[in-house]
């Protein structure tokens, strides 16, 4: 049995990014997993085929390190992981301060496919013959229209060589062709002078992810996970498109919400443009959308998709001393890789709406993600109006603010819905005296199945949904006890910090 405290500990937590589901998590519930990026590779000779690396099971979007690293993310030193007192709904789960497993490790996949330099299709390295039969069609095409004053846009180049072939150019002179307002490429460029690139370094840990610019003061929104190796005395390195880097410091971080700011040092007249915030709630299943970050260190790589899901939860994390992330992520099909994590996914007009931080990816004996690989086109955001209360937050005080139930949940449970533990865990009351639960008329053992409209599948389904509310808030609870379904309304505590 896993449960959750509002003092933020736990006795077990799900995987991160994407994993399997551990012993007494409930299947269908995606998790997350932390890996490791590899610096570009050389290319391999213009007509070879490009490297793939090799199938691999569920990964972090994050960051990573360079090799030797290990394949959660930061590296690090094998460590058990510890129970500690039981947790309470609503808040993250963790284990008591210790390094992440791993030590040591070489990152899982091989080269990043299709690396600079050229994939062996030839789209990268030099350019094939024409054939000149055809391009001499189309210049006498050009010649012809040209004469009577259609001007097509084509003129005629050299002939080389000894056998009639004839190139030709666009009229343009070799300038850059304007790009339509609103079109990805008008967007992708407004948008990557405000997205930059992350390093994390702390003791034996090493990181590399993305953010964005969030405020002309130098406020940077990352993932927790990106800037975790620099927690505790480490230190940042921020990168933007056009070269310009600074230090950064932590400003606060919320390892339950997997969000945190830093702030950039020493910015001075330097013009900061923040990313435009979007609204996720609008976001709907089938509109564009666009993920930028560093996928395997390579930065500023821009991808496209679309929203393929709305509040899918996602539970992340809970290995070594991180403590377990859960989000009501939007679900995408832009391709999303280990650096992206942090950075922005953007809709058609280039607003923020999400935080890229987990993927789903196949393969692989580690359910953890320890031979994780790339994207299989399941990404996962955390919504920005969550992210954005979160951001102010920590910007504020320092410190995030979790909405809580006070309840201990039964991961043993295998029906649908998420139980309330029917005993006490380690001396712990199920529902806790006088708290948002106990007030509300909940007893131990009561089958939770919905949150307002929202169908609760499982723990993680509900623990995720309650940190899409604020504290103070009001909502309908529907449950089960004893083969009969009530309602009732709760309003939510509040809990600040992470332990």
């Amino acid at each position: 049995m896993s449960t959750e405290n509002e003092d933020g500990s736990r006795a077990a937590a799900p995987g991160r990014d994407g994993r399997t589901p551990q012993a007494g998590q409930e299947p269908g519930v995606p998790g997350a997993d932390r890996t490791a990026p590899l610096p570009a590779v050389p290319p391999p000779p213009p007509q070879s085929p490009p490297p793939v690396p090799p199938a691999a099971h569920a990964a972090h979007a994050a960051a990573g390190p360079a090799p030797g690293s290990d394949p959660y993310g930061p590296q690090s030193q094998p460590s058990p992981s510890a129970p500690s007192a039981p947790p309470a709904w609503g808040t993250p789960q963790g284990h008591p301060a210790g390094p992440h497993p791993g030590a040591g490790a070489q990152p899982p996949y091989g080269p990043p496919p299709h690396a600079p330099g050229g994939d062996g299709s030839g789209g990268s390295g030099k350019p094939g013959k024409r054939r000149g039969g055809l391009v001499a069609a189309v210049l006498a095409a050009a010649l012809v229209a040209g004469g009577i004053g259609g001007a097509i846009g084509f003129v005629a180049a050299e002939r080389s060589g000894d056998n009639g072939s004839t190139t030709v150019s666009a009229s343009t002179g070799g300038e850059a062709a304007s790009r339509a307002p609103g079109s990805v490429a008008a967007v992708a460029a407004e948008a990557l002078r405000s997205v930059v690139t992350i390093e994390a370094s702390g003791g034996q840990e090493s990181g590399t992810g993305t953010g964005f610019v969030y405020d002309k003061q130098g406020h940077i929104v990352t993932n927790n996970h990106v800037v975790a190796p620099a927690a505790d005395g480490g230190e940042l390195s921020v990168t933007f498109s056009d070269g310009r880097q600074y230090r950064a410091e932590i400003v606060g971080r919320a390892q339950g919400y997997d969000v945190a700011v830093i702030k950039l040092r020493g910015i001075g007249n330097d013009e900061l443009k923040p990313l435009p915030l979007g609204n996720s709630d609008k976001a709907a299943v089938g509109d564009a959308t666009i993920a930028i970050g560093a996928p395997f260190g390579l930065s500023s790589t821009v991808t496209t998709g679309i929203v393929s899901a709305k509040n899918r939860p996602v539970a992340a994390g809970g290995d070594g001393d991180s403590q377990a992330s859960y989000m009501s992520a939007i679900q995408t099909d832009a391709s999303i890789n280990p650096g992206n994590s942090g950075g922005p996914l953007l809709d058609a007009k280039g607003n923020v709406i999400g935080i890229n931080s987990a993927i789903q990816s196949t393969g692989g004996s580690d359910p953890y993600g320890g031979s994780s690989g790339g994207s299989i086109g399941l990404g996962f955001a955390i919504p920005i109006n969550q992210a954005d209360r979160v951001a102010q937050d920590l910007i504020k005080t320092g410190k995030p603010v979790y909405a809580v139930m006070g309840v201990l949940r039964n991961d043993s449970f295998n029906g649908k819905g998420a139980q309330i533990s029917p005993q006490p865990v380690q001396g712990v009351d199920p529902v806790t005296p006088g708290g948002p639960a106990d007030k509300a008329g909940l007893k131990p053992g009561d089958v939770i199945t919905k949150l307002d409209d929202t169908v609760i599948d499982s723990g993680p389904t509900l623990v995720s949904q309650i940190w899409t509310y604020k504290p103070g808030d009001k909502v309908k609870v529907t449950y089960e006890r004893s083969g009969r379904t009530a309602t009732t309304t709760l309003t939510l505590g509040e809990r600040v910090g992470d332990n």
